[in-house]
């Protein structure tokens, strides 16, 4: 049996002390070519030890707004992903409550 392999791309420059000033990923099956970015988490399963492998990148000129944008669409998606993979719809509408409150607290809801 062929197995179909696809590769995903991030490309991070850093300045002199090792903080990210550029990032841009590649992903050619969805006909992304060295798209610019600003932030990444990248989370990954190790099933051996069963623990999170993390990789949370921004760059240094990441708008404070910006990140709040983007940790609340992505607290969001969290909430999606876990009620499809784990039928655990009340703990997604918990995430997503919170995901309301971090709107406020924020001051991303007007």
């Amino acid at each position: 049996m062929n197995k179909r392999q696809s590769e995903i791309k991030i490309h991070v420059s850093v300045d002199e002390n090792q903080i990210p000033d550029a990032l841009s990923w590649t992903a050619a099956d969805g006909g992304v070519e060295d798209a610019n970015a600003k932030a990444v988490i990248l989370s990954i399963w190790e099933p051996e030890n069963k623990e999170t492998m993390r990789i949370d990148l921004w760059t240094k000129d990441m708008p404070v707004q910006d990140m709040h944008i983007f940790l609340h669409q992505t607290l969001l998606s969290l909430a999606d992903t876990m009620e499809r993979a784990t039928n655990n719809d009340k703990m997604a509408a918990a995430l997503k409550d919170y995901c309301a409150y971090y709107l406020e607290q924020t001051g991303l809801r007007k």
